[in-house]
């Protein structure tokens, strides 16, 4: 299974290169990089930037407020410079981000969505393969490349295009569409991935005929670790507290529901609406974190995490310590959870 590492969306921007070195030297197989604080385009060129080995995403790229083609330039050139170590990971937001932070119209995100990856795919053609670009959708038309703006082929070839998708037909347009899905931390249990993304992903790739084994999907799990059990209540706290506020949102509500947790989720909301925001993590139960939370310290985690995601991921994340006196603990997570230890 391959690793994944990821960084604070509040990170400065000059520290994304050594937080990247970083992780490249502990073995981690690649680097999740958001578009939130910072543009994630050039968060991702700064990790690639100063890395040799490591792939770099963006988890994920909002990409509706950006035109397929200004994507595809910054793809393809994020590409070629780091050898072929770039992936696209992209995902639609929810309207009111859309339309009153980005002042983009908003329209059936779906459609638009597959339209846009239509888009990106006709574009590389033209650029790789010297294809006319013929591209005619509702949302999105490209039927002009002139030479002087063609960037011509690269060795490594057009970057894989993943989705970070929640809802069912989302997804399923990750299993028809994509190159793989990017799981939330809130959808990412085993019993959520066997029972509800699989076989959406699996309506997909019969659409269009794909075989499931190309997919990758990236199961975000939060993982509570360390290098004690002391460490690892520590770590458990703080994920409460974290998985109080995201599960206030009713987006992230399909797991409560799978689980029979759906009045927690409605209580949280209630909670944000009348302000009660130090209430909440106390709404998330220890059954809750049992289930949802893998949780061991670094000496037994990695056979917990290679349990619990075994023929239902092909990747993971896993979080880099933050004092690096553990960082040959972690190290050796890595190695063993990708067949190296």
């Amino acid at each position: 299974m391959e690793v994944w590492a990821s960084m604070d969306q509040r990170m400065r921007l000059g520290e994304v290169a050594d937080h990247a070195r970083r992780a490249e030297a502990l073995g981690y197989a690649g680097l999740n990089v958001p578009d939130a604080v910072h543009d994630g385009l050039l968060v991702a060129h700064a990790a690639l930037a100063a890395t040799q080995r490591l792939r770099v995403a963006t988890s994920v790229l909002v990409v509706f407020p950006r035109s397929p083609m200004n994507v595809a330039h910054a793809a393809w050139d994020l590409q070629e410079s780091s050898a072929g170590r770039f992936e696209l990971g992209m995902g639609s937001q929810v309207r009111g981000n859309i339309v009153g932070r980005y002042s983009t119209p908003w329209s059936p995100p779906v459609a638009r969505m597959r339209e846009y990856i239509g888009a990106l795919r006709a574009i590389f053609a033209a650029w790789q393969d010297d294809l006319p670009l013929a591209f005619e959708g509702e949302h999105y038309r490209f039927t002009r490349m002139q030479p002087f703006f063609n960037p011509g082929p690269i060795e490594a070839g057009p970057p894989p295009l993943h989705l970070g998708a929640i809802g069912p037909r989302m997804t399923a347009l990750a299993g028809e569409a994509a190159d793989g899905l990017m799981c939330h931390p809130t959808n990412s249990s085993p019993r959520y991935l066997r029972e509800v993304v699989w076989p959406r992903l699996e309506k997909g790739t019969e659409l269009s005929g794909r075989d499931r084994n190309a997919l990758q999907l990236m199961a975000a799990d939060l993982v509570a670790t360390g290098p004690d059990p002391d460490a690892v209540v520590r770590a458990r706290a703080g994920i409460r507290e974290l998985l109080g506020f995201l599960y206030s949102t009713p987006a992230y509500w399909p797991t409560l529901d799978l689980y029979g947790w759906g009045e927690v989720g409605r209580d949280l909301h209630a909670m944000t609406r009348g302000g009660r925001w130090p209430e909440m993590s106390a709404r998330i139960s220890d059954e809750m974190l049992e289930i949802l939370v893998p949780s061991a310290p670094y000496a037994e985690i990695a056979d917990v995490l290679a349990t619990r995601f075994e023929g239902l991921a092909s990747r993971m994340t896993f979080p880099l310590p933050e004092d690096p006196t553990w960082d040959g603990s972690v190290r050796d997570v890595i190695a063993a959870l990708s067949g190296g230890g």
